[in-house]
């Protein structure tokens, strides 16, 4: 009997792991290189000042890449400058507006001169603090463009969150607009927020750059502090014909840092390499999502201060050609449960990339589906071919409802598709690709059935990614059974390769557990027999809330800010429609205060407070308990270890069931 011929994802995985040389070349020869790298791989063996070693790697080490001009120049010089880049869609100002990538050239070269003649160099770091608008991406593109790297924080992060990005990053300036909107709730003052930031925060960026928004103005603009006129310099750059010449950068330097959940509460930097990310996303939305260039359209409804929408908003469908939908709004409320297919159906959307909060919100207040079957129904929901769910786990039913919607109403042969990724990843770990054969040499995407999905599941390994299931000793296990999630070295080309500015921080957290024979992702799961990937659940004290990553540590320094709390322990607890809260077990230090295990509608709305202030509302609690001998300790009388965690969800669970 001749062997079962293996599926094309199959044979492309192989064929990156076993000879990343060959695989990553061919990938990196569909951008343009300033200087063209002569190879793709090096690995070498980095030395801590402690005397600790381990293997590190880098991709296309001598070469030299500008992602600015590879995301923008590139099309207009290619005669692709009238197709559309951007579409803004803003259902909370009821504005929408489309830019093609001649008008975006034109945008970002200008912004860039105005940075330059603000002080912006190569290798500065630029801190954004924007909105959902279009300014928020000239910035981003602008920064880049002039060889500096970019820190974008999620527009409406506490002060005290601000602050700590500001103090560990160090940016030259600030770019940031007068307020947010937040649906119905009115706009958020960001003019405060960056101001309890600086007043938290030792280190002072020279120059404020502010985008004034009519619904709330930054007033007044104070030079002496170096707070600058976003839409006056660009009158005076465009008056006096500034622009600014994309500057080429090693592929070894950094573009960018985001900031993701520490476990000891403080953010890790994660810095993002400028030649592997611009390859690897360039690679990763044509094979998994299937989107190729000019006419493809791509909603990923995420934020700017996230890693999907780095990757996913940004850069991956510039560097393509593509077309991105900027949405601000939410998928429910604004107006109501039909905003995401009214997107799709208008804009003609070929791949929605969501979290499942969002699909849970939206089956929330639409339990009938009445409006994606209206959508379906008029045909406008006939491009759409995939569906990709990231940021937590997704639930089998959600997936089963939305595969069976798509069967009838998407394009033929769409898919729901579940992806694992992380900030440190850059781009999917795992999924199931949409275009799964890469044709001759792995450049050319060709058509090919996609693999079954597996409800639960979170696909198969993506090319680069060479995914193992280990015990606690980092010995591999068998498939089926469940393990620590770790990744060998190297990382496909957009995986993180260190911390910014802390290696020691980088192999602590992320390679001592296993000796620096593999990666750490955090997480639990199983390869199954098939070889799908299962995340199960995180093995640290990372709390998923609505797809956003929060340290229990930093939530528990939040509550113990607050003068009557002794104690305090954050554990995740299961959410329909967020997938987890934060839920906080307290005591108290002052004999005044009751010790019941009922919390005092005061006392809860304080610690509220104290959150939302020193990280934001999206780590709001779901409920507190406080009360003598809540928290278990060990012998020691240490707190907040994993096993006391364990005992604490259990007492939760007890509870609910009496």
């Amino acid at each position: 009997m001749a062997p079962t011929p293996q599926h094309p994802q199959d044979v492309v995985q192989a064929h990156s792991i076993r000879d990343p040389e060959s695989f990553w070349t061919h990938q990196a020869d569909q951008l343009y290189w300033h200087k063209k790298p002569s190879r793709a791989l090096a690995q070498p063996i980095k030395h801590l000042p402690n005397g600790i070693s381990y293997p590190s790697f880098t991709w296309f080490p001598d070469g030299e890449i500008s992602t600015s001009y590879n995301c923008v120049d590139r099309h207009v010089k290619n005669g692709n400058g009238g197709s559309t880049a951007i579409i803004w869609d803003s259902p909370v100002t009821g504005s929408k507006e489309k830019y093609t990538y001649s008008q975006l050239l034109q945008e970002v070269e200008t912004l860039a001169g105005v940075l330059r003649e603000e002080g912006v160099r190569k290798g500065d770091v630029v801190l954004v603090y924007m909105p959902m608008i279009p300014a928020a991406i000239f910035g981003i593109l602008a920064i880049s463009r002039l060889g500096a790297i970019h820190t974008v924080v999620f527009g409406g992060f506490a002060p005290a969150s601000l602050a700590q990005r500001i103090e560990a990053s160090r940016p030259r300036a600030i770019m940031t607009a007068s307020c947010g909107i937040e649906g119905s709730k009115g706009p958020m003052n960001y003019k405060s927020f960056i101001e309890g930031a600086l007043q938290k925060s030792r280190y002072k960026p020279k120059k404020i750059i502010v985008w004034q928004r009519e619904q709330l103005r930054w007033h007044p603009i104070l030079k002496e502090r170096g707070e600058r006129s976003w839409q006056g310099l660009l009158k005076s750059a465009r008056n006096r014909g500034v622009r600014a010449e994309a500057v080429p950068v090693k592929s070894s330097d950094g573009i960018y840092i985001i900031y993701t959940s520490g476990t000891t509460g403080l953010p890790k930097g994660v810095l993002r390499e400028a030649g592997g990310h611009a390859v690897g996303l360039n690679f990763s939305i044509k094979y998994l999502f299937g989107i190729h260039g000019p006419g493809d359209v791509i909603f990923c409804a995420s934020d700017l201060g996230w890693v999907v929408g780095h990757s996913y908003i940004l850069y991956a469908p510039l560097l393509a050609g593509a077309t991105s939908i900027l949405f601000e709004g939410k998928p429910v409320g604004t107006p109501d449960a039909s905003t995401f297919w009214r997107i799709i159906e208008e804009h003609k959307v070929n791949v929605l990339s969501t979290a499942p909060t969002a699909l849970r919100a939206i089956r929330r207040d639409d339990p009938e589906n009445k409006f994606f079957e209206e959508a379906g129904q008029r045909g406008g929901l006939k491009q759409l071919k995939g569906l990709f769910l990231a940021g937590e786990r997704s639930e089998p039913s959600i997936v089963r409802m939305y595969q069976g919607l798509l069967e009838k109403h998407g394009a033929r042969g769409a898919q729901v598709i579940d992806n694992w990724w992380s900030s440190e990843s850059g781009s999917p770990i795992s999924g199931l690709a949409l275009k799964a054969a890469a044709g001759k040499d792995f450049t050319s995407i060709e058509d090919h059935k996609t693999l079954p999905i597996k409800p639960g599941s979170a696909g198969k390994p993506m090319p680069g990614f060479d995914i193992r299931i280990v015990n606690d000793e980092g010995k591999e296990i068998e498939k089926g059974k469940m393990g620590n999630i770790v990744l060998a070295v190297p990382l496909a080309p957009t995986g993180f390769t260190t911390l910014f500015n802390d290696e020691e921080r980088f192999y602590k957290s992320y390679m001592k557990r296993f000796d620096g024979k593999w990666i750490d992702t955090g997480d639990s799961g199983m390869l199954d027999e098939d070889g799908y990937v299962h995340v199960m659940s995180r093995s640290d004290d990372i709390i998923n809330v609505a797809a956003h990553r929060f340290s229990t540590g930093s939530i528990e320094q939040a509550i113990a800010s607050h003068p009557t709390i002794a104690e305090c322990c954050v554990v995740g607890i299961p959410d329909a429609l967020k997938g987890h809260l934060p839920f906080a077990f307290v005591t108290l230090s002052t004999a005044e205060h009751p010790e019941s295990a009922v919390p005092d509608d005061g006392l809860f709305k304080m610690v509220q407070g104290s959150i939302r202030e020193q990280i934001g509302a999206i780590a709001a609690l779901g409920g507190m308990i406080q009360g003598k001998g809540m928290i278990p300790k060990t012998s020691e009388l240490c707190l907040l270890n994993p096993d006391s965690r364990f005992v604490l969800r259990s007492k939760l669970q007890d509870m609910s069931l009496e």
